[in-house]
């Protein structure tokens, strides 16, 4: 079991050497010409279309160790399949069975809870440490970003085997941080319509496009282990097509908040994790809600 760990420990003392290439990164120190650039060129990528991805950022000697990590813990993973639409919501018999809310697809994920990633691993290193964090924030123009202080959700490692896929759909939450530990045979690529949608309009009927087969806006990554993606799925549509062969595609997921003590909804752990963690079980009791207004 994961006990949350102190940023006094022996990684935040020596730094993330070894875990993320520094030379090519240089998020220890982003006040110094190099990381202030490094800086800009993630923004202006995300700027352009929402996505920036940054190749081996964990460097070659660590990959192995890293691809380990989520073999290790990968039949820890809970699996739950569900019907959805791009918006996560319920269908509508007003609108055309075409209709994008109308078009249902097969979502089945695996997912590891956090409290089964130990502190020894890489990536609840990585997690944890503040100049990550630190650099995560700068990219996203944030002050400051926190750990989630719910144990299943802010760490998780996603599980797809033969079969499983993520439809056509869109993120409640601002931005996401992912990390590829190991990729499948075939399958499992991560396509996305850059800013298909605004806060001006839907814009169904491109979406239904899209639905129909039109890949004339998508853009398809070739993400392969060691690599850091950052991603805004507010207004992209994305999907990860259906993973093909016997070998399991893993994906990290940094998961983090605006404020500190963010927990997520004690039905949500249910579903996505099989069980909920006691904090969970104490907001049931006590009738409690999240501080938050955020959907997910």
């Amino acid at each position: 079991m994961h006990a949350t760990a102190s940023h006094t420990d022996a990684t935040s003392l020596n730094g993330l050497d070894g875990l993320i290439d520094l030379a090519r990164y240089p998020i220890e120190d982003l006040d110094s010409d190099a990381g202030q650039a490094l800086i800009r060129e993630c923004r202006a990528q995300l700027a352009d279309d929402g996505c920036v991805v940054l190749k081996h950022f964990v460097p070659e000697d660590a990959l192995e160790r890293l691809e380990r990590e989520t073999e290790r813990l990968s039949p820890e993973a809970h699996y739950n399949q569900t019907e959805t639409n791009p918006y996560n919501s319920d269908g509508d018999a007003s609108l055309p069975a075409t209709h994008p809310k109308n078009r249902f697809d097969d979502r089945t994920n695996g997912f590891v809870a956090g409290d089964r990633i130990d502190n020894e691993t890489i990536i609840r290193q990585v997690y944890e440490h503040p100049g990550f964090q630190r650099f995560i924030a700068s990219v996203v123009g944030m002050d400051e970003i926190h750990e989630y202080a719910d144990p299943l959700a802010g760490l998780v490692i996603n599980v797809l085997r033969e079969g499983c896929q993520h439809p056509w759909h869109y993120d409640t939450n601002e931005f996401i941080v992912t990390m590829m530990t190991r990729q499948s045979h075939a399958g499992g690529r991560f396509e996305y319509a850059p800013g298909i949608r605004s806060p001006e309009g839907e814009n169904f009927e491109a979406v239904e496009r899209v639905l129909d087969g039109d890949r004339s806006p998508l853009k398809s990554l070739d993400l392969q282990p060691g690599d850091l993606q950052i991603f805004f799925g507010r207004y992209s549509l994305h999907r990860v097509t259906p993973v093909e062969g016997d070998k399991e595609r893993h994906t990290v997921i940094f998961a983090y908040a605006k404020e500190p003590g963010f927990i997520g909804r004690p039905e949500r752990a249910q579903r996505i994790f099989g069980r909920m963690a006691p904090i969970h079980e104490q907001m049931l009791r006590e009738g409690t809600t999240r501080s938050d207004n955020l959907a997910d």
